[in-house]
């Protein structure tokens, strides 16, 4: 049975991009480019007429953002989209909020303006945006998280001491949002954490700025000799590895440039391979939603070694890849909605 032909509209103000990105679908045979709009009004008119599976949105133009457009368009009419976004801070910071309204993953323009190496992460993102459930955003009302409106980030402090535990946590596409939800239920002395979430350089520095402002726990990009310390969650940064390493009497990171690690860098693969090896049975460990199966095999190291895992669910699952994987090949021993995460993590500790 042939394929299904996953129908695209593009919506950027750049007639160039256009081109660019209809030329570069348009090489796979199971998409087609239905039309491009170059602003959201445009767009609007366009998914009514046309019934597209997915849109690619660029993140600023001119009329509304696509943020803004977001929060109009997915309680009215929930699509499947990947955001097209700059490298710039304003960049970052639209996408991540873009990502909060509804937005199934991003890409990042590269510097310089070539856009022909993004293509190929646009067209696999576009047919994993095409396979995901957006209907939960139908008739939503959109209310940002305390502090994330204003960007004020709450004065908090980690303990100063090592852990005597930590935790693990991989993510990928649909990972921000759960990632929010999960980290967002720890309380305040919840025990050290390392996060793999697959995003580009530059995007983890801000994404974890925001999250400490909306959480109990400290949130920051993971650097270089950074102790894992309880009240502390360490996001590894884009576009290095991530290890978890022996270091004054308890845990702490290493972080350091290496090849990608099935097809990523950070890899959840190297992090929860590093915490096997290195914390045992003093770990637990959680494998969020994503896309293929990027720890499965470490999170199984992590069970062999004597750590507790769990994996999301499908039903709350953006993409049941990684955590499917996790269950299937025994790292995970159950599968759990992203509602009972946090406190599944936290009684595993107790």
């Amino acid at each position: 049975m042939a394929k299904r032909i996953i129908r695209v509209l593009i919506i950027d103000d750049s007639p160039l991009v256009q081109k660019i990105i209809t030329e570069g679908l348009s090489k796979d045979p199971n998409i087609e480019v239905c039309g491009a709009a170059s602003d959201p009004y445009a767009g609007r008119d366009a998914i009514v007429k046309l019934r597209p599976d997915v849109l690619t949105l660029d993140v600023e133009m001119p009329k509304m953002n696509g943020v803004e457009f977001l929060r109009r368009l997915m309680p009215q009419y929930p699509i499947p989209v990947v955001m097209v976004s700059s490298l710039t801070e304003r960049g970052q910071k639209t996408t991540l909020e873009a990502m909060a309204a509804g937005a199934v993953d991003f890409v990042a323009k590269p510097k310089g303006g070539d856009l022909s190496s993004m293509i190929d992460e646009l067209r696999t993102k576009v047919k994993i945006a095409s396979t995901v459930n957006v209907s939960q955003w139908k008739n939503r009302q959109y209310e940002p998280a305390a502090g994330m409106a204003s960007g004020i980030v709450a004065a908090k402090t980690a303990g100063q001491a090592p852990s005597k535990r930590m935790c693990a946590i991989g993510a990928s596409t649909g990972g921000t949002e759960a990632l929010r939800e999960v980290i967002g239920g720890f309380p305040r002395d919840f025990i050290g954490t390392v996060v793999v979430q697959h995003m580009p350089a530059g995007f983890t520095k801000m994404f974890a700025d925001r999250l400490n402002g909306i959480t109990q726990v400290v949130v920051k990009e993971a650097a270089d000799g950074d102790m894992i310390c309880d009240g502390r969650v360490l996001i590894a940064q884009g576009g290095k590895q991530l290890e978890v390493v022996r270091m004054g009497g308890g845990w702490g990171v290493r972080c350091f440039d290496a090849p990608h690690c099935c097809g990523h860098r950070p890899s959840v693969e190297v992090m929860m391979n590093s915490v096997a090896k290195n914390v045992g049975n003093k770990a637990i460990g959680a494998m969020l939603t994503g896309m293929g199966a990027d720890g499965s095999g470490g999170m199984k190291a992590m069970r062999d070694a004597g750590a507790r895992c769990i994996a999301q669910d499908e039903a709350t699952s953006v993409v049941f890849g990684m955590p499917k994987e996790a269950f299937a090949k025994g790292g995970a021993e159950s599968l759990v909605p992203l509602h009972k995460i946090a406190k599944t993590l936290v009684s595993m500790v107790k």
